[in-house]
């Protein structure tokens, strides 16, 4: 059902499991303590790997996810093919629903990376799996995904839904998050 590579301008997007990363890599590059992981998980309802069984955890949990048809996970490789973090696109189907989402290395933020992810994720989600909606959102005060997922919200002629109040746990504290949507037809009529 999902492709297992998909390839952009600059980046390939490999199915993300066991037999195409390397679980050192994956943990080396979101390791607790890690420059690498630094800053990455303030926003994300997860922590830093401290354990290779937690990095190998969350190639089971994607292995799975894909298996049962509930999300698309891939690695994300930039041209030098240096693992630079995940993307995945999870699926609602009785809601006909997609929702993107991606957690890089420091090191590779900036780049647009996130914007290319959420540009081939949408596209899978309405021309490959034939679903009704793209919905993608940021917790309250991240001002980098804020950023980009305007910048990409606009570019399809999406919408801001509306705040989430209390939506995403995040250690002790549970934020707000902010939602926004595109339509198959406004992706049609921007693709077009």
């Amino acid at each position: 059902m999902f492709p297992e590579r998909i390839e952009t301008e600059r980046l390939a997007l490999e199915r993300f499991c066991r037999e195409r990363v390397d679980l050192l890599d994956l943990y080396r590059l979101f390791a607790a303590g890690s420059a690498s992981a630094d800053g990455v998980f303030e926003y994300v309802p997860h922590d830093p790997y401290r354990t290779v069984k937690e990095a190998r955890d969350r190639l089971e949990r994607a292995e799975r996810r894909w298996s049962e048809g509930e999300a698309a996970w891939y690695a994300v490789y930039p041209a030098e093919g240096e693992l630079a973090g995940y993307a995945a696109l999870s699926v609602e189907w009785e809601r006909r629903t997609g929702s993107p989402g991606f957690v890089f290395a420091r090191p590779f933020w900036g780049r647009g990376y996130a914007g290319e992810c959420a540009t081939a994720l949408t596209e899978l989600a309405f021309d490959r799996l034939d679903l009704d909606l793209v919905a993608i959102g940021y917790e309250e005060g991240n001002e980098n995904s804020r950023r980009a997922v305007e910048k990409y919200v606009e570019r399809y002629g999406g919408r801001y839904d509306g705040v989430l109040r209390n939506w995403t746990p995040i250690g002790d504290d549970v934020l707000d998050h902010h939602r926004y949507t595109i339509t198959r037809g406004q992706y049609r009529r921007a693709t077009e």
